[in-house]
């Protein structure tokens, strides 16, 4: 859980050689809280007599939407426990001051810690809404409407309330567990972050094993997983929820096919066992049922016909909740959703 900051001294110690009394080091990665001290202290150690400023400037960028958004930040905040280094700072960001007052400007170690704040709180909200939805299925509530009625309150926001298998990538995972380490070195107890951690573990878990528990008879039985990165726009893997849920069927004995637009090569390092296809209709031939984890915007205008039609026994999971429920039965497939009922068809 600890973060390892091996890279981050790494380039700190390539830059030492070049740095002179008025050099400004800025970090932008997600560090934990005082980070930035242990940076000066090796600067020292290396270098005496220089004491450059060093300065907290995170990043708050979607993986997939990384340039928009920093053309367009909805905040900026630059820690700084010197003027020179937060005056020149700001300076680098003036043209997005002259368009948004989104500059916030604090001492270092807050500027670290809201970084992480913001990633847990975040997760918090996710870990949030998919308890929410196992409630919604055991008591016959529609999980999207929740979260609409939540969102609109502006308090709480739309955003990260869409119900699914857990959180992951290079983020939310990490930060969340590090942030717990951090606070349990200076005897401070996250436990709210520590639960979420733990939600976000058994989430994953548990779908892997509704599957299984669904799949009718003996034997193993084939599975087709569609979207194996952990976010669609990228190819990421890291700590996405199909390699849980994938280990999950392994276990059990079942043969997994997954298919991914971009993702496949990345998959194929981190997943053992699995056929790939070519699309989702290949991947679906054949199958005794069928997992959507990744909402692809491809899987939500699949011919639905056509996957109830190739499949041995035609369910499908839509753990995205990106097919339109009506649809899938009609189109023939046992179909189950995320924190919403599945509608019954009336006979014509």
């Amino acid at each position: 859980g600890h973060a390892d900051l091996n890279y981050l001294f790494a380039a700190v110690r390539e830059v030492i050689p070049h740095i002179n009394p008025s050099t400004i080091l800025i970090t932008k990665s997600t560090v934990p809280v005082g980070t930035g001290d242990l940076i000066e202290a090796l600067i020292a150690e290396e270098s005496p007599g220089f004491s450059p400023s060093v300065v907290s400037n995170p990043e708050f960028l979607r993986e997939g939407s990384a340039v928009l958004d920093f053309q367009f930040p909805d905040r900026i905040i630059i820690g700084a426990n010197d003027a020179h280094g937060q005056a020149v700072t700001e300076a680098l960001y003036a043209t997005f001051k002259d368009k948004n007052d989104v500059i916030m400007s604090t001492d270092r170690r807050t500027a670290e810690m809201t970084k992480y704040a913001a990633n847990a709180f975040l997760a918090t909200k996710i870990a949030f809404i998919n308890e929410v939805s196992n409630l919604c299925e055991a008591m016959g509530a529609n999980v999207l409407d929740v979260a609409h009625g939540l969102g609109l309150d502006d308090r709480i926001g739309p955003k990260y309330l869409a119900a699914g298998p857990g959180y992951g990538g290079s983020c939310l995972p990490k930060d969340t567990l590090a942030l717990v380490k951090t606070a349990e070195t200076v005897g401070v107890d996250m436990s709210i972050v520590r639960t979420v951690v733990q939600s976000n573990i058994a989430r994953k878990q548990a779908l892997g094993q509704r599957i299984v528990s669904s799949l009718s008879g003996g034997g193993a039985k084939r599975i087709a997983v569609l979207g194996l990165v952990f976010k669609p726009g990228t190819d990421d893997m890291r700590d996405s929820p199909s390699i849980d849920i994938i280990e999950t069927l392994q276990a059990s004995g079942h043969e997994v096919v997954g298919y991914d637009p971009i993702g496949q090569a990345e998959a194929e390092k981190l997943l053992n066992g699995v056929r790939y296809a070519s699309d989702a209709y290949a991947a679906c031939e054949g199958a005794d049922a069928a997992v959507i984890i990744t909402e692809w915007d491809e899987f939500r205008s699949l011919d639905l016909s056509r996957i109830a039609k190739g499949m041995r026994h035609p369910t499908l999971f839509d753990f995205r909740n990106c097919i339109v429920p009506i649809a899938a039965v009609e189109a023939g497939l046992d179909y189950h959703s995320i924190g919403r009922p599945t509608p019954v068809v009336s006979p014509n």
